[in-house]
């Protein structure tokens, strides 16, 4: 389990950039280079407690998290994730999505994507 419960708690000189509802960092635990999350300014638990406002504005969180990672590397494709509750894998309960850079070869075969979050369940 993370040591954090809530990424409110982290120094603001670890965020990157930010929204109206949101704001970004590089992720301690990088999948790729460039790994980046959108967090929520008010504490919410996951992407269901956002409010409308929030969802519309996570739109722009997600161009801007793209336009940062593509300042600094050039990533071939992208995965957007979110983990929403325990038994999918969230262990910080403070709304964030994972902006992941894909790039050519970083693994054999990518078909599936993110149904590989269930082995054996990726492949079809």
């Amino acid at each position: 389990m993370s040591s954090i419960k809530n990424f409110l708690e982290l120094p603001t000189d670890k965020q990157i950039g930010e929204t109206h509802h949101f704001f970004l960092i590089r992720d301690g635990f990088p999948v790729s280079p460039g790994h980046t999350l959108i967090i929520s300014k008010a504490l919410r638990t996951d992407y269901f407690d956002l409010t409308p406002d929030e969802k519309a504005d996570l739109d722009n969180a997600i161009g801007l998290a793209r336009s940062l990672v593509e300042s600094e590397f050039t990533p071939d494709g992208y995965n957007i994730g979110m983990n929403c509750g325990e038994s999918a894998g969230q262990t910080v309960f403070h709304f964030h999505c994972h902006l992941i850079p894909r790039y050519s070869g970083d693994m054999e075969n990518p078909r599936g994507g993110v149904r590989h979050v269930i082995p054996s369940k990726g492949s079809y």
